[in-house]
């Protein structure tokens, strides 16, 4: 299975370049699934046609799902859900507004990698491309596996040791309901899963992230954040997709003036960005709306190439030995050595903390008495050295 995300500022097109690459690669002969993660779908209305949260075929090689977290909530975790609203109903919220309230935030993001677990499964489809919300609910996307396993495995099964004591001592006084087995079982098997998820996405050959960008300051900006934090996660940022561009030669005042306007815009992107792969679409006229717009808007991209490539398969976090030292390598473009904090915590894993963003790396066997000497910052790279055990 090929995964496909497509990222970044919200309004640079990203559900066009998704459903114009989901569309190629049907053309081609791939089974392929066009799957929105936002909460506020756009896919329908790009294509110009109707979808109701179900997996649903729209032409040949092609199917579509707009997540809808309401039914999923129904079929993936009833247990946890109605739990949820129980406590809920327990502190005075009742009806409708609790089952409003046992929605929780990010629920969208786990179900969406519940379906990409599923499809790699059963190999359902060699290419599936996800159509994401904004930078930043991508970015949620993308801690997701690890942020869950690590609640599951430091707090849940502490909970389950002490529910047993609990039902016979404060149960018998507080009116709050306890979770019951059922909810800690479906609370376990969601850590799992999130552990097969992140197997998944961190596959710099099976998945990648292509930043969508147009040639706009505040664009380019959120676009060079979003490559440093996706970085941090280990995801394989392989392409840059730049939509909009205004094309050479453009007649009419107003449009070459745009056109010069996004000229130094188009060089400062390739200064900071080259040597990263890049793909171009141009500015149209009228609403990329409708089959016909689509397949513009991927020649525009693909031409005759294969949309369903890897530009790049080199993961950005690294386990290196060599010189009498094991380091860890991490590739933080844009980033400085002030915009990093770095602990080792006693869970043989580093903490590192950019700007608001932090990473927990797992560290192998190999590590996890070995002594950090230091770290240090290097052509964009953060590297953290360790000492080599000696051996007898």
């Amino acid at each position: 299975m090929r995964l496909i995300i497509d990222t970044g500022k919200g309004g640079v097109g990203k559900t066009s370049v998704s459903v114009a690459t989901a569309k190629r690669c049907a053309d081609m002969g791939y089974r392929t699934i066009i799957m929105s993660t936002d909460a506020a779908h756009s896919v329908a209305d790009s294509m110009d046609i109707e979808l109701n949260g179900q997996i649903t075929n729209i032409l040949p090689n092609l199917d579509a799902l707009e997540i809808d977290i309401v039914n999923e909530m129904k079929i993936r975790w009833n247990d946890i859900q109605e739990y949820i609203s129980e406590f809920m109903e327990s502190q005075g919220i009742t009806g409708l507004s609790a089952e409003e309230m046992a929605i929780l935030p990010g629920m969208e993001l786990i179900a969406a990698l519940m379906y990409v677990i599923d499809f790699d499964r059963h190999d359902r489809y060699d290419v599936v491309v996800m159509d994401t919300a904004p930078t930043a609910e991508t970015l949620r996307l993308m801690s997701f596996p690890d942020v869950t396993s690590w609640y599951a495995d430091k707090l849940f099964r502490l909970a389950k040791k002490l529910l047993g004591l609990a039902r016979f001592t404060v149960g018998r006084f507080m009116d709050v309901p306890l979770p019951s087995a059922n909810v800690l079982t479906s609370i376990e098997k969601m850590k799992d899963l999130m552990g097969e998820a992140k197997t998944i996405l961190e596959d710099p050959k099976k998945t990648t992230v292509r930043l969508v960008v147009n040639p706009e300051k505040m664009v380019i900006s959120e676009t060079k954040r979003a490559y440093s934090y996706l970085s941090l996660y280990n995801k394989n940022v392989e392409c840059l997709i730049v939509n909009r561009v205004y094309p050479e030669g453009i007649e009419g005042d107003f449009f070459k003036s745009k056109y010069e306007e996004q000229a130094k815009y188009m060089a400062y992107i390739h200064e900071v960005f080259d040597p990263m792969k890049m793909l171009y679409a141009y500015q149209r006229p009228s609403e990329l709306v409708g089959w016909e717009m689509l397949d513009k808007l991927a020649d525009d991209l693909y031409g005759d190439t294969d949309p369903a490539a890897v530009y790049s398969d080199r993961s950005p976090l690294r386990f290196v030995t060599e010189g009498g030292e094991h380091r860890i390598e991490l590739n933080l473009p844009f980033k400085h050595k002030g915009d990093i904090q770095l602990f080792k915590a006693k869970d043989d894993s580093v903490i590192v903390l950019v700007g608001s963003q932090k990473c927990n790396i797992a560290l192998p066997d190999t590590l996890k008495k070995a002594k950090m000497k230091g770290a240090e910052m290097k052509d964009e790279k953060l590297i953290i050295r360790f000492e080599k055990e000696e051996t007898e």
